[in-house]
């Protein structure tokens, strides 16, 4: 088996490779976007996770070009917003995306960012996308913080004829918000899991038994954490806006947690610490 670096992939449903590990640029200002984007992408990601509602799409677009990478070889993803779930106002929010990433000639991923807008809404923005991806701008779709309620209404409106396929599931994924059931669920049809917030936002870093493995391999917290998503199978999106720890969150392909400590680090806990859609009753 050839080992993982920062620069292998995962073929989705869809027919597209996806890198392995992004780069996300959440609650990222818009005037910092372009240089820490620009970081990252010199330090070796090559996958890069924005959205509408992060209001950094132009400036990640930007970072991208101004890379001198090929096009080919950067994978960059954005999201239909909350407010925008109904097949016109997802066609905006479509439009809208590819022009502030209109140097950037298309869309690798778009997503559906949560399945609100009732399910005629939710329906109708998948139509939209669809649409999209027929015309070559957009190339893979999925979806993120979709409960398996959800899941199961798309797909059965996807086998209805509406076409399209889900390559992606994007969720807040770590040992402490595990969605074993929404994983399984997602693997049985070999969709992509997307891991954010792996870090848990740092709020998890002293936690005796991250610690002691962060000893034991004498890596960070956080590359631990990260190595865990990895052995997950999951595609992990860590953000920062420091250059060291950009660098440091991607140095997570020298060493491999052993069986043991994997286990050490599953938990029974449900406790994430962002947005949860996925388990909202009322959507």
């Amino acid at each position: 088996m050839t080992p993982l670096t920062l620069q292998s992939t995962k073929k989705m449903v869809s027919g597209y490779e996806i890198p392995v590990v992004g780069f996300g640029v959440y609650q990222t200002p818009p005037d910092l976007t372009s240089t820490v984007t620009l970081k990252a992408l010199d330090s070796g990601y090559r996958h890069i996770d924005s959205a509408t509602h992060y209001h950094n799409e132009a400036e990640c677009a930007q970072a991208i070009h101004a890379s001198g990478l090929p096009r080919k070889e950067v994978f960059y993803t954005s999201k239909v917003p909350i407010t925008h779930m109904s097949y016109e106002k997802a066609k905006e929010a479509i439009q809208e995306s590819l022009a502030a990433a209109g140097c950037l000639g298309y869309i690798d991923l778009m997503l559906l960012h949560a399945p609100y807008g009732g399910k005629i809404g939710r329906l109708g923005a998948w139509r939209a996308l669809v649409e999209a991806q027929k015309t070559g701008k957009i190339r893979s779709l999925g979806v993120s913080n979709y409960g398996i309620q959800h899941l199961e209404e798309l797909e059965e409106y996807i086998r209805s004829g509406a076409g399209g396929e889900i390559s992606v599931g994007q969720y807040e994924i770590h040992p402490w918000c595990a969605r074993e059931d929404i994983v399984g669920w997602l693997r049985e049809r070999n969709v992509v899991v997307e891991a954010y917030s792996p870090l848990v936002q740092a709020k998890r870093m002293k936690e005796p038994v991250l610690r002691a493995l962060a000893e034991k391999y004498g890596k960070s917290e956080a590359q631990v954490l990260v190595r865990w998503s990895l052995q997950k199978g999951y595609v992990p999106l860590p953000k920062s806006v420091t250059e060291s720890r950009i660098v440091e969150n991607s140095q997570v392909f020298d060493f491999e947690l052993s069986g043991e400590d994997m286990r050490r680090l599953q938990t029974a806990e449900y406790a994430p610490v962002c947005w949860d859609p996925a388990r909202d009753s009322k959507l």
